[in-house]
């Protein structure tokens, strides 16, 4: 009967999360990995299929597109979590929340004075030629002159340890939930592993969520109506409206159950008549929004909607416009916005970028194309990318066309060496690369998740997590080791 053996574990072509050399865990997974190591193969089968039929159970789906059809398919999901260090995650936490309080500021000087523009910290045309730049929020002063209340920033963590940020989800991050079920389900299935008290929770984020949305209610004074606003159960995040809906007690609505009256203000359609609606948790992307004010066409967001947030009768997050900071040209600006806006320094690094709308840039990338990832500006979910070391001649030259075409559209970087953590595959844990998003909510006061969604990439040597290519999910655990206590207790002079 085969067990796990952690000498035969091969993480040393990579920074492994959990094992520092075969044979030797972290200090934050060193409990975890000798209760791994007492696993007969056969153990590990049923704790894995535990954790199947608790997802199927627990009804924790997403929607891919394939062939023009859409599929529900169970959680895709790997028993074996991610450690991160309480330690390096404090750190982490507080690069996080200087990037998002920089970014707000960021946004809010473009849809009024536009300082960073006239200051050259960004340049020009770099605005003048964004797709997410809403020219009907100009002007707009949001509650708190907060713009991307809930952020996803996902982090990467390179080949010499560190974490580094690859790009900023500012428009209407998903996932949450995911880390939210994802840690229900590991908590069945690995039960003796949480009575320590080590593993820092998540489940405040619910809490948290609805406090920050409450404190942007047009009437203070009032218990606020908080609503989900869905495009419907055909959207692939359906599942995690549903349940954040769930989670807070607030209604799940669709564009229909709206209306703006002639006072600017938002009613729900109820069975007792209309119910004044004060803040909006909008899963609808800003040219859906509002058929007056974007896409006349648009069956799925509400009439009236821009004119009742400018009047101030209603709050929206995240709020119509914040893409405009979710731009990966933007996202290689971000050191010099933090710098220009707080006069800090960045607390955590980007990975060195590319822009193929500077010349220099341009003929480097070019050149390059085998040796560098090429993402176009606004594209997410992972589509439209090139991984040079994994691509044709034929995609390569493709790219080089398209590239030359709109240069403003794409950027570059290097092919980073990814972190890898322990996954099941075969029937034993082997190397998968990783990343992770975790999750700010930003309003009266600023919030970070104990750690995120970790999204694993299954097949043995890819780099693409994604779960709608195929990718996985792991629970993301920070743990506090005994010398991560005595590190904290110091700092804050106990």
């Amino acid at each position: 009967m085969s067990q796990v053996n952690w000498n035969n574990y091969a993480c040393r072509d990579y920074y492994d999360e959990l094992l520092a050399a075969p044979g030797k865990p972290r200090a934050s997974a060193d409990e975890l990995c000798n209760m791994l190591a007492r696993f007969s193969a056969e153990e590990l089968a049923e704790r894995k299929t535990a954790a199947e039929i608790a997802i199927r159970t627990m009804g924790i789906t997403f929607t891919v597109y394939s062939e023009g059809a859409m599929i529900d398919r169970a959680w895709p999901f790997d028993i074996v979590p991610r450690i991160i260090p309480a330690s390096e995650w404090r750190k982490t936490e507080a690069g996080l929340k200087q990037r998002v309080q920089a970014l707000n500021l960021f946004i809010d000087d473009l849809y009024h004075d536009q300082k960073v523009i006239k200051d050259k910290v960004l340049p020009a045309e770099v605005l003048a030629q964004s797709v997410n730049f809403r020219p009907q929020c100009v002007g707009i002063n949001p509650p708190h002159g907060i713009w991307a209340h809930i952020c996803g920033s996902d982090l990467v963590r390179g080949g010499d340890g560190t974490l580094y940020v690859l790009e900023d989800n500012l428009r209407i991050p998903s996932g949450v939930s995911y880390m939210l079920e994802n840690r229900n389900v590991t908590k069945r299935v690995l039960p003796e592993l949480f009575a320590s008290g080590k593993i820092l929770p998540v489940d405040d984020y619910v809490a948290q969520l609805y406090d920050m949305l409450a404190s942007m209610s047009p009437r203070p004074g009032d218990d606020p109506q908080v609503v989900v606003l869905t495009p419907g159960i055909y959207n692939s995040a359906y599942f995690e409206h549903a349940y954040l809906a769930q989670q807070m007690g607030v209604e799940l609505v669709q564009g229909s159950d709206l209306l703006v009256d002639d006072d600017d203000v938002v009613y729900m359609r109820t069975v007792e008549g209309l119910r004044r609606v004060d803040v909006i948790y909008r899963r609808v992307d800003d040219e859906f929004l509002d058929p007056e004010a974007f896409n006349p066409d648009s069956m799925l967001g509400v009439a009236g909607l821009m004119r009742a947030w400018r009047a101030g009768k209603v709050a929206l997050a995240n709020a119509p416009g914040a893409g405009v900071a979710d731009d990966k040209v933007v996202y290689a600006f971000v050191p010099e916005i933090i710098r220009y806006y707080l006069d800090q320094e960045p607390l955590l690094p980007n990975v060195p970028s590319y822009l193929c709308m500077f010349e220099d840039d341009r003929n480097y990338v070019l050149e390059h194309l085998d040796e560098l990832v090429v993402k176009p500006a606004n594209e997410s979910g992972g589509y439209g990318m090139l991984i040079g070391p994994r691509s044709t001649k034929e995609t390569r030259d493709e790219f080089a066309r398209l590239i030359k075409a709109n240069p403003r559209n794409y950027m570059a970087q290097p092919t980073l060496a990814l972190s890898t953590t322990p996954t099941l595959a075969n029937g034993l844990p082997q190397p998968r690369h990783v990343d992770l998003r975790p999750f700010i909510l930003s309003g009266p006061e600023t919030h970070v998740t104990t750690g995120g969604l970790t999204r694993v990439a299954l097949v043995e040597g890819s780099l693409v997590v994604n779960s709608s290519q195929g990718g996985g999910s792991k629970d993301t655990w920070i743990v506090e080791t005994d010398e991560n206590a005595a590190a904290a207790a110091e700092q804050e002079g106990v």
